[in-house]
């Protein structure tokens, strides 16, 4: 789906997920042992919000009858293969 073909709400709901996301990924401390600096409040209440959009985005989703496939996945994940099935002419 386009980003201009969805919804005002939808755009709303994916712009706040992405700048969540960029805020998060700012914030990431690069070495393991480093503290990070948003509070754990903080981190709570974007874990809520994230959680919030998602709930919000599905029930969208359902509303206009279209089903999500979509999954997260590993980058290193095997991916199944994917039959392909050929016309005898």
């Amino acid at each position: 789906m386009d980003f201009n073909s969805l919804t005002k709400e939808q755009q709303v709901m994916v712009a706040m997920r992405k700048t969540l996301a960029n805020i998060v990924k700012d914030t990431t401390p690069s070495d393991p042992g480093l503290v990070h600096p948003l509070s754990k409040d903080t981190v709570e209440d974007i874990r809520a919000c994230f959680a919030l959009i998602s709930a919000r985005e599905r029930e969208l989703m359902e509303e206009l009858g279209v089903e999500n496939k979509a999954r997260p996945f590993f980058t290193d994940e095997v991916k199944p293969a994917e039959v392909v099935k050929f016309k005898k002419k």
